[in-house]
């Protein structure tokens, strides 16, 4: 499960990078437009992305900053945004390749912002939400760049796979 992990990882910097490229070609209005996605915006919905990962990530680490709260505005531009979800995506690819099979399969306990109560299951569970969540708001940002009259963009794995992922997936097999 470790190489999926880590593949998962450089996916997910790799596709929020294509998804910050064409989004910051947007003037701010289309940026922070409300289009009736969960979060509304393609600024709120990015940040909900950073805040989630924030929380995660303190939650598998116990380190790094984490709101209090799933739709907190933690960046006011797209730039800011864009600098921090790069350090994001290092913190999570660091943390990917700290780990072994062992800790992937290792309990871990944890409160819900959502449902105050004690939850525990494995870590690998919460690492496939954590990618999983990534890919499903990934996926409204999509819709949401193309209402404004951004591009279509391709962001499927498997594209990952067979383009800037293929010297990861050797390297690591």
């Amino acid at each position: 499960m470790l190489d999926h992990y880590r593949m998962y990882a450089a996916y997910n910097a790799w596709a929020n990078g294509t998804l910050y490229e064409a989004v910051s070609a947007l003037d701010d209005n289309a940026y922070r437009r409300n289009l009736g996605a969960f979060f509304g915006s393609l600024h709120r919905t990015l940040n909900h992305l950073l805040a989630a990962d924030r929380i995660w990530l303190k939650r598998f680490t116990g380190t790094g900053e984490a709101p209090t709260t799933l739709d907190a505005v933690l960046c006011k531009d797209v730039a800011d945004l864009w600098a921090a979800r790069q350090a994001e995506d290092a913190r999570i690819v660091a943390y990917i390749d700290r780990l072994d099979e062992e800790q992937i399969a290792r309990d871990i306990t944890y409160t819900p912002l959502t449902n105050p109560t004690l939850i525990t299951h494995p870590l690998g569970h919460a690492l496939t939400h954590l990618f999983n969540h990534q890919t499903h708001h990934r996926g409204q940002c999509h819709g949401m760049l193309t209402a404004v009259g951004g591009p279509s963009l391709t962001l499927d794995l498997i594209y990952f796979v067979r383009t800037e992922g293929s010297s990861f997936l050797r390297a690591t097999s």
